[in-house]
């Protein structure tokens, strides 16, 4: 029995996008019970080199909406990268949600053998969507995702390994 590319893609980005909101739910109870503005949170970094937890969930949204969209073969939409709160950051798992959800099955199980060019620090870097999904997409996503939960949990909001992982589909 095969995967498709949209098995293999969409309900994982969903699992984990809505997985991502409710840890920041957390992080939003925790700072509001301990006095903490909430925004702090938002530039919490795990080392001087990395990027913000802001910036991490912003990369993890856009891994994932831009990995589905053009495994689909449809431009991805643009979100700005503006955003300062925890509120705001639900605003855009809540719109990337939206996106990956509504992008047609069939033309993601199309897309494994599609073309697809990135810029990549400045260089394009040339796919076929099955690639572009399992040794792309997928990790980077895994690794924003991750480093979300790490920050939160580093700084004290009670996390568990069921708050990373969600409902685990039957």
């Amino acid at each position: 029995m095969s995967i498709s590319l949209h098995e293999a893609s969409v309900p994982v980005f969903i699992q984990y996008l809505e997985t991502l909101s409710a840890t920041l739910g957390k992080a939003a109870a925790h700072a509001a019970a301990k006095k903490i503005d909430s925004a702090v949170f938002c530039q919490l970094r795990l080392f001087p080199d990395m990027f913000p937890l802001s910036r991490q969930v912003q990369l993890a949204a856009d891994f994932a909406k831009n990995g589905a969209s053009r495994l689909a073969g449809q431009e991805p939409p643009r979100f700005s990268d503006d955003e300062t709160a925890l509120e705001e950051l639900q605003s855009r798992i809540t719109r990337t949600l939206a996106h990956v959800k509504g992008l047609p099955k069939a033309a993601i199980d199309e897309g494994g053998e599609r073309p697809i060019t990135i810029t990549v620090a400045g260089q394009p870097v040339n796919f076929v969507g099955r690639t572009y999904l399992l040794h792309f997409v997928l990790p980077n996503f895994f690794f924003h995702v991750t480093a979300v939960y790490a920050l939160l949990r580093a700084n004290g909001v009670e996390l568990s390994k069921r708050d990373f992982m969600g409902a685990l589909p039957a």
